[in-house]
Formats: C-alpha cells, structure tokens, sequence
C-alpha cells in the first residue's frame, strides 16, 4: 500500500530516536504498485498451503503422544496412573477411574510392554533430530530458497511416519531412531518457512500472513488430538501412523505443484501482484549468499531477547503439548476420549487469536498508530504474561474440571497474541537473514521441548495437587520473565550488520550528514 509521504516499515536505522517516529521514510511506491486484491492472491494462497502444511506438521508429530496410549499394554508395563497416590480429587462423573488403562484395540493389533522412562524416551526422541537442522535449514533455505527445503520437510516426515508400526514391531530403539528422524527432517520447516517470507511478505502485510501460516501449528494439534484418539479407538492405533502420513506426502504433492520460491519465478502470480510485492520489499529480500554475519548476530542484542523470550514462551507451551493429557488423566480424571478433546481444546483459541493478532498488528502498522518496535512489545506482552496469570489460575484450582479447563483454554488462546510479536520479529531486524535467525532462535526454543517434560515428571511424581502447581507456577513464572526480557531488550528496526552493502554506506553516510560540524 502506498503509504503518506512515501514511508515505509521496511526502514533503515539511520536515526538512533526512530522509536518515536512510527515509520521511517524509505522510498515512495508508485501507484501502478497499489496492493492488488488479496482473496486468491499468490502470496496468500502460499499463506494458505503454509497453514495446511503446518497443521500435518504438527499432526506427525503429537499423534505418537496419544497413540502411545494404545500402543502400550498399560497392565503389564506399569500401575495405573490413576492409582491412590493420584486420588486427592474424587473421581466424579465426569470421569472414571480407568482413565490410564490401555483402551481396546482391533483383534490382531499389537501392544508392547514399555516401561515409563522408555516411553518418555520414545516422546522425546523426534526433539534430538528436530534440534540439529534448525541452523543449517536455515541457512541453506535463505540462499538457495525454501520451497524445496519446506516441502521436502514435510514430505520425508510424512514418508518416515508410514513407517512407525514397523519400526514399533522391530523394537523401542527402531522406533527411538525413526521418530529422531523425523524430527530431523521436521526441524527445517519453520525456518524455511521464515527464509520465503523474507521474500513474499510485503513490509505492511507481513504480520497476517506470517501469524496465519504458523497458526496451523495449533490448528494441527487442535485436530490431531482428539483424531487420533478417535482413530485408535476406532481403527487401532497403527491407521493413526498410516492416515498422518498419507496425509503429509499428499500435502507436498499440492505444495510443489503450486508454490515458487519468490515472487519473480511464480507462473501464475499477476504483472500487479509481482510488481507489488517485489517493490515493497526491496533489496532486503534478496538471498544472503554464502556468507553470514556471525559475529554481529552473536552480539546482537535485540537477537537474544528474542532467543531468550521463545524460550520462555514455549517452556509453557510444550509445558501443556506433553504433560496437559497426564494432568486431565492423574488429577481431574477425565476418561480417554474426554481427555482427548479437553486437551485439543486450549489450541482452538490459541488458533484463532494467532490469526486475529496478525490481522491487528499490520493494521496498527498500515495506519502509522505505532513503530514496529511498539507493536511487537504489545503483542508479546500480551501473549506472556497474560497467559501466566491464567497458569497460576490453574493452579489454584484444585479438583474443579471446568475451572482448570477454562483457564488452561484461556492461557493458550491469549497466548496466541505472541504470534504478531517475538515469534516473528526475526524478519524485523534482519529481512536478508530471517531464515538464519529463525533457525538460531527455534534451536534454543527447543531446548524446553526436552527439559519441560522432565521438570514436570520430577515435580508431579506423586501425581499430586501442589506438584501440579508447581508446574503451572513455574511455566507462569518463566513466561512472565520471557515478556520482561522482550519489553527491555527488543526491537524492530532493521539492524545494521543486516543491511545489504551499499545500504551500510547509505546509513552511513546520512548518518555523518546529521552529525552538525
């Protein structure tokens, strides 16, 4: 969109108090490049394959948490979790008192004796290959294109899922390997991802079209929880494997067909819509070449406090990604099928308001309200500490299931607010190299994948109340200082170490211009 006196988001730090200016002048759009309609536009249609490839992207990889249920002979491998030391809570008629006993399967489906550590060794195998392609996916994505490395992704996952059974028959240590890779091959999606946006999001649009493709991460666990449950109970819990899978190598058989790597390679993008958004965008959406800053990103601090507030913001949520189905089973007794939706139910909302936040913060923006900087702040403030009132809500709960299950939900949907804030604020500060730093934050955004479990086993292994609150209070408190790190040390301005060369000189010299001699 054509924009007053020619601004533009997309600016250059050339003046250190840009804070207090909402936009920072960089060139005047002209009106041939007006926005072009945005229903059936190329670049949300790529919004569009993005939400539905994200949401098969979490389908792979939460549907071994419920069908592990199923999978393990729960009578042979260990006591039932809903046993006296869980019973502070009555077991009212909401529920029953088999919660945790392995539901019936087909005749002929096969079920294995997996202790407890064996099973969380197997929940937190995908986690130990999605960690190691973060950085490189990134990399490579930024410089070659991510449409390959996004499809490819999703497609080697989906093809590694088909085999799940069959590496579940071979043994705990096939199954330990199968799931790593996937999560090696998972681990590339989100920063290629980052890297085209880099190059299709014009400057005005791109919180919408970044917070509506990444909401299909919780659209996905939203439909994949109860669904497999539903498919175990129905199918047996192989046709989970087998129905995920299929579904994810369909998926990037769309994706390749209709999806290009920037706008200018597009066969069926219009004349007006190519102009458009390769004008907007400018050099920063260019590729980075072989050669990265390192040393500037690794003293960047507006970087860590990005690295730092995803990592507080996801210890919660892979807080209630891995534990919520155990605290619905142990605490408030919720049968399987209940615990199934109630535990999907949280990631409706956090959906919706991903989506809607978009939508808000690049109106806030369009309409020159606030800076870039501003805007982020708001919406990670919002989708932190919000949501750690309502966990340390939940907490102090007790036995009430819709108490806990109202405010468990309104954690994650207010948390969805962060969508349009620290969870894209990579291609704030470095456009060229989004993907990059996509890859450097979600490396260590995954780390609470790992540890958050084993905190949450360690403090609730009596499967008590105040253990329970324990948990909540802590991922409440983590959150909260996730939102103090990002209000402190954030930023959206375009860093200096991420402008192309003659845009250096460019801020360079202005600069020296404002310098009175």
């Amino acid at each position: 969109m054509a924009l007053q006196n020619g601004y533009s988001i997309n600016s250059t730090p050339l003046d250190e108090s840009g804070e207090t200016t909402p936009l920072l002048k960089k060139q005047v759009v002209d009106v041939d490049d007006s926005v072009p309609p945005q229903c059936c536009s190329a670049r949300y249609n790529l919004a569009i394959m993005m939400f539905f490839g994200f949401s098969v992207v979490y389908g792979l990889r939460v549907n071994l948490s419920v069908a592990m249920v199923a999978m393990v002979n729960g009578t042979n491998s260990q006591p039932t979790l809903n046993s006296s030391v869980g019973h502070e809570c009555p077991v009212s008629s909401h529920g029953n008192n088999n919660g945790s006993q392995t539901p019936d399967q087909p005749d002929g489906i096969p079920q294995y004796s997996w202790d407890s550590p064996t099973q969380g060794l197997l929940l937190g195998a995908f986690f130990f290959g999605y960690l190691v392609t973060q950085i490189p996916g990134g990399y490579l994505a930024g410089h070659f294109g991510g449409s390959i490395f996004l499809g490819g992704g999703v497609l080697g996952t989906a093809a590694l899922t088909l085999l799940t059974p069959l590496a579940a028959q071979l043994g705990p240590y096939w199954l330990f390997g199968l799931r790593a890779l996937e999560g090696f091959g998972e681990g590339v999606t989100f920063p290629a991802m980052m890297a085209m946006w880099a190059r299709w999001a014009p400057p005005l649009e791109r919180s919408r079209l970044i917070s509506l493709s990444g909401s299909g991460a919780n659209f996905g666990a939203f439909v994949a929880l109860p669904l497999t449950g539903f498919i175990c109970h129905s199918l047996g819990w192989p046709a989970v494997f087998y129905m995920c899978g299929g579904a994810g190598c369909i998926w990037a058989v769309f994706w390749f067909i209709l999806v290009s790597d920037q706008p200018g390679t597009h066969p069926r993008i219009s004349t007006r819509e190519k102009h458009y958004i390769i004008n907007s965008i400018g050099k920063d959406g260019g590729a980075h070449g072989w050669s990265v800053p390192l040393l500037p990103m690794v003293l960047s601090v507006p970087l860590w406090a990005i690295i730092v507030s995803q990592m507080c913001a996801n210890w919660g949520y892979y807080t209630l990604l891995t534990s919520l189905p155990t605290y619905m089973d142990t605490v408030l007794h919720f049968d399987l099928r209940q615990n199934a939706f109630l535990s999907a139910l949280p990631y409706l909302g956090g959906w919706a308001f991903s989506v809607i936040s978009g939508v808000v913060a690049d109106s806030l923006l369009e309409k020159e309200l606030l800076s870039v900087t501003a805007v982020r702040k708001i919406f990670t403030i919002t989708g932190l500490l919000l949501p750690a009132a309502f966990l340390v809500a939940v907490g102090f709960s007790g036995c009430s299931g819709v108490l806990a299950v109202t405010f468990l939900t309104l954690s994650t949907t207010v948390g969805g607010t962060s969508a349009a804030g620290v969870f894209i604020n990579q291609i704030d500060i470095a456009p060229r190299y989004a993907g990059v730093l996509l890859g450097i934050t979600n490396t260590f955004a995954t780390i609470p994948g790992v540890v958050a479990p084993i905190i949450t086993g360690y403090l609730t292994k009596d499967h008590s109340l105040a253990g329970w609150r324990n948990v909540f209070c802590l991922s409440a408190g983590i959150s909260a200082g996730g939102a103090l790190v990002f209000t402190l040390f954030g930023s959206g301005k375009v860093q200096k170490w991420a402008l192309a060369e003659e845009d250096q000189e460019q801020a360079e010299t202005e600069r020296d211009g404002l310098i009175p001699t």
